[in-house]
């Protein structure tokens, strides 16, 4: 549909108006492109799709991944928690590089923290949602990493069909294969699918531990209101990012096991792939946003603890401007009030991160 008018046929809207593919380019003192050999496939061929939002996918989940490290430390500093399971020493003895690097990231985003506490004979180690972040956080940079490998390959790879080789003696052969099978590409973006997912599955399991004073072992209040019964504070911020981790885990359902069969069972085995980055996609969107209501109950959380160990007290060295950010856009919430306007002004923070 998209490249029809480009030939001046098929549709498009022209000021608003649907109106045929020739006059949509001639309203606009454009003319129909004459295509070279093998332009259209070019055009319309899904290796292509793929590559391309691959591409921007794969760019955006690096960039998700930072802040996902940032909302999870600013989360361990509202609970209260312990940055020895971040010593590198542990790391090394299971050195996955992007386990080990994540690790060293975490310690230094929260560098000069007074919101962590040291060795505690009563409370020796954290929940897994905060002591296993570059566990888990580095095994979906391996995934994004990967990803990366597959798109730089496609981005100077040829994938058309038949390919023309021409030898030094100038003897032309054109030899059919199958290098437009999107498999790379399919498995690679399912992959990286399922890794987002469970950044998304951690984020939301530290925004439940932040809003359960059970779970964080009354640190902090209810549901991060001062007045739980009377007001439901953050509840439906967890209900949310709840409902969008459960999508996150539908859509996380490779694409790539299925194949339809087609062109009279010629094509009898098809990667699927354009379903699995759109499907990506639609994973990306959701995991920014709970991570935006990760940050944005954080940041609530840390105000609680400000109040007991003192106003002055600072965050880590990259949590602490992070959190200052965000309270440039978004009050503390006293008492009920419509949530969605505060989730959103958070997120567009985020967004402008992914910029």
């Amino acid at each position: 549909h998209m490249a029809l008018p480009l030939i001046g046929e098929g549709e498009a809207f022209f000021e608003g108006e649907r109106i045929s593919g020739k006059m949509a380019l001639k309203k606009a003192g454009l003319e129909p492109i004459t295509l070279a050999a093998k332009e259209g496939l070019a055009l319309t061929n899904g290796t292509s799709v793929m590559t391309a939002v691959g591409l921007l996918e794969t760019t955006r989940a690096f960039k998700l991944s930072e802040i996902a490290d940032i909302s999870g430390c600013l989360s361990l500093e509202a609970l209260n928690g312990t940055t020895l399971a971040f010593d590198e020493r542990i790391h090394s003895l299971r050195p996955h590089p992007r386990q080990e690097k994540c690790a060293k990231n975490l310690n230094e985003i929260l560098d000069g923290s007074e919101f962590t506490r040291g060795y505690d004979p009563a409370n020796v180690q954290d929940a897994y949602t905060l002591r296993c972040i570059p566990q888990v956080h580095g095994a979906c940079r391996d995934a994004i990493a990967y990803a990366e490998w597959v798109i730089k390959i496609e981005l100077n790879a040829v994938t058309d069909n038949p390919l023309i080789f021409v030898d030094d003696e100038e003897n032309i052969e054109v030899i059919s294969g199958g290098n437009f099978h999107g498999e790379p590409l399919a498995l690679s973006m399912d992959y990286l699918a399922i890794a987002l997912a469970e950044l998304g599955n951690i984020s939301e399991r530290r925004i439940m531990r932040l809003t359960d004073e059970d779970s964080n072992s009354h640190v902090l209040p209810p549901f991060l209101t001062e007045n739980g019964g009377l007001n439901s504070g953050f509840m439906i911020v967890q209900y949310t990012a709840a409902a969008l981790a459960t999508e996150n885990k539908v859509l996380a359902h490779p694409a790539s096991v299925d194949t339809i069969p087609s062109s009279a069972n010629v094509e009898d085995h098809v990667s699927m792939g354009v379903t699995s980055v759109l499907k990506l996609r639609d994973i990306s969107r959701n995991l920014q946003r709970i991570l935006s209501m990760e940050l944005f109950s954080a940041a609530q959380a840390i105000d609680f603890r400000k109040k007991e160990i003192g106003e002055d007290k600072k965050l880590g060295k990259k949590t602490q401007p992070v959190y200052e950010q965000i309270r440039s856009r978004v009050p503390f919430i006293e008492e009920d009030t419509v949530m969605y306007p505060h989730m959103d002004e958070v997120e567009r923070l985020v967004a402008e991160k992914l910029a």
